[in-house]
């Protein structure tokens, strides 16, 4: 089983910055890809940002510019930098992680979320 721990949430003003973290630990063999996702009230959950283990990296439009995913594999863990907020990127942010607990033992984990709020 693949623990997800996020951090870094919290309450912003517009054009400010936060950074989230989000730390994997538990049976990984191999990770293919970390990303992070938000789903803002009423909307569905959508990808903000992902890195893949050959280095790509890809981007929502909307964010494309202002945030920055990387990742840190020694620690299992990857980061958003987000600047330049706005009120609109107000969401649960949601971490993902896909890949391997061993032989034909994929998986696909979710942290908990953590909320970021961006005030005009």
């Amino acid at each position: 089983q693949v623990h997800l721990v996020e951090s870094g949430g919290g309450l912003v003003q517009a054009g400010g910055s936060l950074r989230l973290s989000c730390a994997a630990s538990g049976s990984i063999f191999s990770i293919n890809a970390m990303g992070w996702y938000r789903q803002a009230p009423g909307n569905e959950r959508e990808l903000v940002a992902a890195s893949t283990s050959g280095g790509r990296t890809n981007y929502a439009d909307s964010v494309k510019g202002r945030f920055t995913i990387s990742r840190d594999n020694a620690k299992n863990t990857v980061y958003l930098q987000m600047n330049s907020l706005k009120p609109e990127d107000t969401a649960v942010y949601y971490c993902n992680v896909r890949g391997s607990s061993g032989y034909q033992m994929d998986f696909t984990s979710w942290g908990q979320g953590t909320q970021v709020t961006v005030s005009s």
